[in-house]
């Protein structure tokens, strides 16, 4: 199983890592790739990352894309036309997109969410383009999963191993790592 996380500079470190991490003790492989094509990407607080992967460079499909929020994070990635392709390529194939935060409005301004519910971070509601908005912390709506916060970080990356594995794992992981679901 294979997923991609995208960063972009500005992007939302708890968000971001926590689901990278939470991914990756599930056994799921996370490649953390740089929007940018950059060897390592600096987040909203100042944390330098090095990445797996340039998004220019990747081959093969895998089985999620993940954004995740921070500002100026979620710009970058709406304005990068290779991320808009990569996300409407894995939606249209019907394979899993997710997102966090203001992520969601990337979604959004992709056209993926016009038939779905989701859920965003508040305040962004507006440039949410979805059919029907949530305040659950985290949304799935056939292979689109969306999130609220940094502080549905745990949540978010615990909803994704459920929906790509199962719910046993997840719950299993969410005691190894002392979280209440």
């Amino acid at each position: 199983m294979k997923a991609r996380m995208l960063f972009a500079t500005g992007y939302e470190e708890v968000e971001a890592l926590t689901v990278v991490d939470i991914l990756r003790r599930a056994g799921i492989e996370c490649a953390m790739v740089a929007a940018d094509d950059s060897e390592a990407v600096t987040g909203a607080h100042g944390i330098c990352v090095s990445m797996d992967e340039k998004l220019s460079e990747i081959s093969g499909e895998c089985d999620i894309v993940i954004l995740p929020g921070g500002i100026p994070g979620v710009p970058n990635l709406k304005a990068n036309p290779k991320v808009e392709a990569l996300v409407k390529k894995q939606n249209d194939r019907g394979a899993y997109v997710a997102a966090i935060c203001a992520g969601p409005t990337a979604l959004g301004a992709f056209g993926v969410l016009a038939d779905k519910k989701a859920t965003c971070y508040p305040g962004c509601e507006g440039q949410l383009m979805a059919k029907t908005h949530s305040t659950d912390p985290v949304v799935v709506d056939g292979n689109v999963i969306t999130s609220r916060g940094v502080g549905t970080a745990i949540d978010f990356g615990l909803k994704i191993v459920e929906v790509m594995i199962d719910k046993t794992i997840a719950d299993d992981l969410a005691e190894k790592i002392v979280y209440k679901r």
